[in-house]
């Protein structure tokens, strides 16, 4: 087990950060760690990573207490925070050695250690450039670079693609992927298409307390969200979205005016699927239908259910 969290609890003058937290990260996984902003993300990363005491509960790396055996828990531990503190008065290679020296890289492997990141992070055009002229998305590959100079077993990335643009969103993506299996990665994002691409499970947390935890797929599939369909048909007076209403499975249906057209939003009840009898519909009453389209439920809308009450 590479993390162990349990009954994890950090309390701030009368305010719960969180609250009795439980969950397991496996060697290998890429898990990702999503909430909405106050949620209680922040806090937890740093107090696996050590930088926070919690109030009550224990957290373990790689079988390592995060306070009581510290030092063995972040020898452990690859650590991107959201706003990558850089001396950006150093050159690309500079700072790298500085930091596995820091970090306690053997001097035989230091030179080779930074030479490995440096080509993981495609970082060879700008090692000797002084990080100050760097744009943002070579600043952040530094900052992983700096995250995996001492080759460990996890990495916790708290929004690594945060102020990239497309491009350098997806060679970061890139990048975390193929880190999997070998290092155990955790990482906190707010672009939730990444996880469902990048993450093999996901922990929901929201008002400092997990709600959900498992692979997207199964949350897509277990929760109440719903999809839905868009229906575009020149209808004339026929009471059409009425008849629509009474179709097992549509929940609610939304009309808006196109000139003679009716663009009809159909939501649904969770996994249902009235294709078949909004077409049969549309044929039986004549309707000219331009646009029919069905939207699958998404991890947006799982997250959305998950963190929109008060609760």
């Amino acid at each position: 087990m590479m993390i162990k969290v349990e009954n994890l609890t950090k309390r701030y003058a009368g305010v719960t950060a969180i609250n009795d937290l439980n969950f397991e990260v496996e060697k290998g996984e890429i898990v990702g760690f999503l909430g909405p902003n106050g949620a209680g993300k922040s806090t937890t990363m740093k107090i696996l990573t050590s930088y926070l005491p919690a109030t009550s509960g224990r957290a373990t790396i790689a079988g390592f207490d995060v306070f009581e055996q510290s030092v063995e828990a972040r020898k452990r531990i690859g650590y991107l925070p959201e706003n990558t503190p850089l001396y950006t008065d150093m050159r690309v290679h500079e700072y790298l050695r500085y930091r596995a020296n820091l970090k306690g890289v053997p001097g035989r492997k230091l030179k080779l250690s930074v030479g490995d990141v440096i080509e993981l992070c495609s970082l060879r055009a700008v090692e000797r450039k002084i990080i100050g002229t760097l744009s943002k998305g070579y600043r952040q590959r530094v900052g992983l670079a700096d995250a995996l100079v001492h080759d460990p077993e996890l990495l916790i990335l708290d929004e690594p693609t945060i102020g990239l643009d497309p491009n350098q969103i997806r060679q970061v993506r890139e990048l975390i992927k193929n880190l999997g299996g070998k290092r155990t990665v955790l990482i906190s994002t707010h672009i939730l298409p990444e996880v469902e691409i990048m993450c093999s499970r996901v922990i929901v947390i929201h008002k400092g307390k997990i709600r959900a935890s498992d692979t997207a797929e199964n949350l897509l599939k277990n929760q109440r969200t719903a999809g839905n369909m868009r229906l575009e048909a020149k209808v004339g007076a026929d009471t059409a979205a009425e008849a629509l209403r009474q179709i097992p499975g549509v929940k609610d249906v939304a009309v808006q005016q196109d000139g003679e057209y009716s663009n009809f939003q159909l939501k649904l009840e969770a996994n249902a699927d009235p294709t078949e009898e909004v077409m049969n519909l549309a044929v039986n009453r004549q309707w000219k239908v331009r646009e029919f389209s069905r939207r699958r439920p998404t991890l947006e809308d799982v997250f959305v259910e998950l963190t929109h009450s008060d609760s």
